[in-house]
């Protein structure tokens, strides 16, 4: 791919969007538009390209960046992932991450942009039989408002790519956690409910305890086991599919996983070890429909996008998640 072709990054802004945004920035992509509505992201985090402040939404808004500035590639990340709250507001997410990536889906089919890279999730499988899943032999079942959005969107993108020149990558994420190595953006959300962040915030004192939910799953100590992947080869895997799809790659679906799980209780202690001392646990009853396991098979992915992950370490995850959570709180305390 040219590396003065324009791309459009949806969300980029927020955490997972503003890693790649740098990765791009870094490998020398220079024509880089970033739509972003702040909600969830931060001006600060975008490292390289020019922040739009708007809505995937504002169907006018997007027409006129794809058909401005001749949009080869879109990444699309701009959506609402927190799954209680998906069960709580469904309309919402339906509204955010199905209705706004139709909208999206639409204006790229008419400006011919020729590329799309869609955000998915492991929320897709929902509580599958058989671990770890894969892209074409698990069935499909989302268990909550969250994962169906995204399968919602998956299809429509299928759909669209069937009925169009658009060719398009969806990568399935599961537990993405860690930070930029060099600490200058990290996962700022707040509210956080994502385990790794959830834990470095009590390790550095921000929550006074942590609940774990469900101590009697079937698993090697009891509690849930997880995928847990490092945002900076998340990052990687979506450079890897602009590079694909600019070489004429086919439309195609990849999880992005290491292929093995951790377990909650593991999680915790890898957190108590890079921090230095102990957590204050709480055991709590099993949330409805947390699956006992979900781990992905990355087979396909390493071997179609030559894929090769580098962070893929548990200490190193946690390592990375903490300084930025201590980061964090030194600036909030100063």
């Amino acid at each position: 791919m040219k590396k003065e072709a324009a791309i459009l990054i949806t969300g980029g802004a927020g955490y997972i969007g503003s890693h790649v945004v740098k990765q791009l920035g870094e490998s020398g992509f220079g024509n880089l538009f970033i739509l972003d509505n702040l909600s969830t992201g931060f001006k600060g985090s975008v490292l390289y390209g020019k922040l739009i402040i708007g809505d995937t939404g504002n169907k006018s808004l997007v027409s006129e960046i794809l058909r401005k500035n001749k949009i080869e590639t879109v990444l699309h990340f701009a959506a609402k992932t927190v799954v209680p709250e998906s069960v709580q507001n469904p309309l919402e997410y339906y509204e955010n991450n199905t209705c706004y990536s139709r909208n999206l889906i639409e204006c790229c089919v008419e400006a011919g942009v020729r590329n799309f890279i869609f955000s998915s999730t492991a929320a897709v499988y929902g509580m599958p039989d058989k671990n770890p899943v894969t892209e074409e032999g698990t069935p499909l079942n989302p268990i909550n408002p969250y994962g169906t959005s995204k399968l919602m969107a998956e299809w429509m993108l299928r759909d669209a790519g069937a009925a169009s020149q658009l060719r398009y990558v969806i990568l399935r994420y599961f537990n993405v956690a860690g930070c930029d190595p060099e600490g200058r953006i990290g996962q700022s959300t707040r509210n956080a409910t994502l385990l790794t962040k959830v834990a470095c915030e009590a390790a550095v004192g921000k929550r006074d305890q942590i609940s774990i939910f469900g101590t009697d799953y079937s698993t090697k100590d009891g509690t849930g086991v997880r995928d847990y992947i490092h945002v900076e080869d998340l990052a990687s895997a979506h450079i890897k599919a602009v590079e694909y799809l600019s070489q004429g790659g086919d439309s195609n679906i990849f999880n992005c996983g290491y292929g093995r799980g951790y377990s909650v209780a593991e999680v915790l202690s890898a957190v108590e070890k890079a921090s230095g001392h102990s957590l204050s646990i709480t055991e709590k009853p099993r949330r409805a429909g947390d699956p006992p396991e979900l781990t992905a098979n990355a087979d396909k992915i390493k071997r179609i996008l030559n894929w090769q992950p580098t962070y893929d370490d548990l200490d190193v995850i946690v390592s990375s998640a903490l300084a930025w959570e201590r980061k964090l709180f030194d600036e909030q305390r100063s």
